[in-house]
């Protein structure tokens, strides 16, 4: 008997345990939680920024162990060794003969080498062989080719004797239009040995393109004209004159180019 009025006590009791836990503002997370206020909170966000500052950064991925060389991604070809010409001048005459180092051999009928004594004092140069030089061979034939003839024996001088006449290029231009730069750059290394074979006292440049070609300038004639220039790794002595060709279409610049003629007379006269 007193047993079972235990029983039912303690089951009243468990029910009013039960009963008030549910109540509003009685349940134990509510009643016994701590209070969590802002500052906390930010207190909480800051560590977690102090954290986020001490991590390392991202790594970046190693490169390969063994990258392929650059010579097997973009292969290169060897640069073509600088062009030597014959150093006796039949072997020259013989390498102008069959030069094919521009495309004006394409072209050509016959290569215009120069003409004259080995040992002239004098070198005339032109820019490139016409049609009748192109034709026969020789540079300077023709009215044009006259007309020197007769300056140079004014002074004294002829191609036969003390005269050595060539051309900056040795094939003839299509249609007689200026020699291109890759054209001349192609017949320099043969101008060049015929002057250091020459050794001559003084080079004598006719017309605008002669005159700009040997120098590398781009100056005009008016302003070559008159000063005295000078050429190569032996500074050779050159005078610049008018083309003759030019002087048979404008007759009233004889006389400036008698007064140059006169220049290199003098310079020659001199030893």
């Amino acid at each position: 008997m007193e047993a079972r009025r235990r029983d039912r006590l303690l089951k009243a009791l468990d029910i009013e345990v039960w009963t008030r836990r549910d109540a509003p503002g009685t349940s134990p997370a509510a009643d016994d939680a701590p209070v969590i206020d802002a500052p906390v909170e930010r207190a909480s966000y800051g560590a977690a920024e102090s954290r986020a500052a001490r991590m390392p950064p991202p790594r970046t991925p190693p490169p390969p162990a063994n990258p392929a060389p650059l010579s097997l991604l973009e292969p290169t070809a060897p640069e073509a060794p600088a062009y030597v010409a014959p150093a006796d001048w039949q072997g020259l005459a013989d390498a102008v003969s069959t030069c094919t180092r521009c495309k004006l051999c394409k072209t050509r009928t016959k290569t215009v080498f120069g003409v004259g004594p080995t040992d002239a004092p004098l070198l005339v140069i032109g820019e490139g062989p016409g049609a009748e030089e192109d034709a026969r061979g020789e540079p300077f034939v023709g009215a044009a080719g006259k007309l020197l003839d007769e300056m140079l024996k004014s002074v004294g001088r002829s191609r036969s004797s003390n005269v050595y006449i060539a051309n900056v290029v040795k094939c003839r231009p299509p249609g007689n239009r200026d020699p291109e730069s890759d054209e001349v750059a192609a017949c320099r290394p043969f101008l060049d040995r015929q002057i250091e074979l020459l050794q001559p006292k003084l080079i004598l440049a006719l017309g605008r393109i002669a005159a700009q070609r040997l120098l590398s300038s781009t100056a005009p004639l008016s302003k070559l004209r008159g000063p005295q220039h000078a050429y190569g790794p032996a500074h050779t002595p050159v005078l610049i004159s008018y083309h003759p060709a030019y002087l048979l279409r404008t007759p009233s610049d004889k006389a400036k180019s008698w007064a140059d003629l006169k220049q290199v007379h003098r310079f020659l006269a001199k030893g």
